[in-house]
């Protein structure tokens, strides 16, 4: 084991091949389907989840991990040898992770108090959170004390952004998730929304009249964020590879990106997103 272990969510939906080079321990969400009880990433996955959700004719629900799921997994984490944790969360304004995950380093300091763990509030979700969680495994891998990991941690909180468009803000709306992007139900026949996080509520961005023009006001918002410097992109999608290879062609075309990948959503996100959501999450980098 690292000297620091990093733990994090199931709606961090970071690629399983990085979870595992770069030993990231997750959490899984809950989501609730009927009497069903399943668990984001472990009981169900994406590709089944997604179609069943384009047929569905109800929403399920999600739900934060409790206390007693954190707590589980600091314990695991201390029977391996850890004494630091670093525990980072989607923003405390649409979820109860962050309050469970500070519950349960409550519970840890009464029984293992030797154990410290940091509980980081991202203010984001999805890869915003994700880009957080692998940048503090990577120092951690490189040496990195827990200190040093959360303030590198803390100082992406303002920088770190997500872009993203679907076909309807519907399934938002009935998860009651819709933030401040509240305006623009009622309003969007054949438009397409730009929605965003800020002080870690969802934002609205824009509007567009199709996918294409959407697509390119995202890169022209990247643009805009990043100028003549360097940037880290997750491309970012709900069962919708094909339509983040273009928006990569854009962004590309017009900023320096000095590491990308593609990554789906987990089922708990997709949930709030709805099948056909495409987008990014990037920051700028020196």
């Amino acid at each position: 084991m690292n000297p620091v272990a990093v733990l994090t969510d199931s709606c961090a939906s970071i690629p399983e091949e990085m979870l595992k080079s770069l030993r990231i321990q997750t959490v899984a969400y809950y989501i609730h389907r009927g009497g069903e009880v399943l668990r984001d990433l472990v009981t169900i996955q994406r590709e089944e989840f997604l179609r069943w959700l384009i047929t569905a004719r109800f929403l399920p629900t999600t739900a934060s991990p409790g206390p007693g799921d954190y707590f589980e997994a600091y314990q695991n984490l201390a029977d391996q040898g850890t004494k630091e944790i670093v525990s980072i969360h989607m923003t405390s304004l649409g979820s109860g992770a962050y309050q469970a995950a500070t519950v349960a380093k409550t519970m840890m300091a009464e029984k293992i108090p030797d154990v410290r763990i940091e509980v980081v509030d991202t203010r984001n979700v999805s890869l915003c959170q994700g880009w957080m969680v692998i940048e503090a495994a990577r120092s951690a891998l490189a040496g990195a004390r827990l200190d040093e990991i959360v303030t590198r941690v803390r100082s992406m909180i303002p920088l770190t952004r997500m872009i993203q468009t679907a076909d309807t803000l519907r399934y938002l709306y009935l998860g009651g998730r819709i933030g401040r992007a509240q305006q623009m139900i009622g309003s969007l026949l054949n438009i397409k929304p730009l929605i965003g996080m800020a002080d870690g509520v969802i934002v609205p961005l824009g509007r567009a009249h199709s996918r294409g023009q959407a697509y390119q006001m995202m890169a022209d918002m990247v643009s805009e964020a990043v100028g003549k410097g360097k940037t880290r992109i997750a491309y970012v999608h709900a069962g919708a590879r094909h339509e983040v290879e273009k928006i990569r062609g854009l962004v590309e075309g017009q900023v320096e990106v000095v590491e990308s990948f593609f990554a789906e959503l987990s089922p708990a996100l997709a949930v709030h997103t709805g099948p056909g959501t495409a987008g990014l999450c990037f920051y700028p980098v020196e």
